[in-house]
């Protein structure tokens, strides 16, 4: 779903995902001198603002073009391509691990867990990110054009999470996945923010393939797409201002723990 869209993620939704930068290195524990590593770092933000911390950072995403992309932004990180729950690292070789927005990636998280536990050192702190649900207004514009559209789901596209593997995407199921892996000490909060963008550059990640939702526009048929876009149009104006700014409204979870 990710494959050579790196560019188009960091000029729509990355924008969005890059809010909780600050609170996510601080659940971390993240300052000078701190190892840290980035799972899933998409364009190198968070890797970026670990590095300005005084951190020595180490960055990993699966994705290829996300790689040269978060190379260049934070050219301080050792930066690599990793995939969970597979890390090319050594036990207990990090003092924190972060993971901004990628346990919504995984079809096991449970499993991606375990692992960003086991290259963490006795002690150390884990920080991650997840989308809420039910998700907030503002993150449910995309989903609620594809439904009105009437948009089928491909077959070629993931299944998503077995339910033997799933957990409830609220501050007591995310506290509940961390202590089933192993962790201590694990704690949750709802982040909320309001996210501004214009329809335009909102649209311009889907329309690009990016991400599940993305994915979902661009296998449909050129009728359904132009249904999508039209429901997208109508339902972005309960987000606009005079200037046609969208104000959509978003909520996440953020955890911490210790192993």
């Amino acid at each position: 779903m990710w494959a050579g869209r790196a560019a188009a993620y960091a000029g729509s939704f990355a924008k969005l995902c890059a809010y909780p930068t600050r609170q996510l290195l601080d659940a971390a524990g993240v300052g000078p001198g701190e190892r840290m590593l980035d799972v899933g770092t998409g364009p190198g933000t968070v890797a970026a603002a670990a590095c300005a911390r005084g951190a020595t950072v180490t960055a990993v995403d699966a994705e290829p073009t996300m790689v040269q992309l978060a190379a260049r932004s934070a050219p301080a990180a050792d930066v690599r391509v990793a995939v969970l729950p597979e890390l090319p690292f050594g036990d207990g070789e990090f003092d924190a691990v972060v993971a901004n927005f990628v346990l919504n990636h995984v079809g096991r998280p449970t499993v991606a867990l375990a692992e960003l536990r086991r290259v963490v050192k006795p002690g150390g702190r884990i920080a991650l990110t997840i989308w809420a649900a039910p998700p907030a207004a503002g993150q449910a514009l995309l989903g609620r054009a594809i439904q009105a559209a009437g948009a089928v789901r491909p077959p070629h596209l993931p299944a998503g999470i077995a339910p033997e593997d799933d957990f409830p995407r609220d501050e007591r199921g995310l506290t509940g996945l961390m202590e089933s892996a192993g962790l201590r000490e694990a704690a949750c909060e709802t982040v909320r923010w309001d996210h501004r963008t214009s329809a335009e550059e909102w649209w311009s990640g889907p329309a690009a393939g990016v991400a599940f939702g993305g994915q979902m526009v661009r296998s449909q048929t050129p009728r359904i797409r132009a249904e999508i876009k039209r429901h997208f149009d109508l339902f972005s104006s309960e987000f606009a201002d005079g200037d046609g700014v969208l104000t959509l409204p978003h909520a996440a979870l953020l955890a911490r723990a210790r192993r």
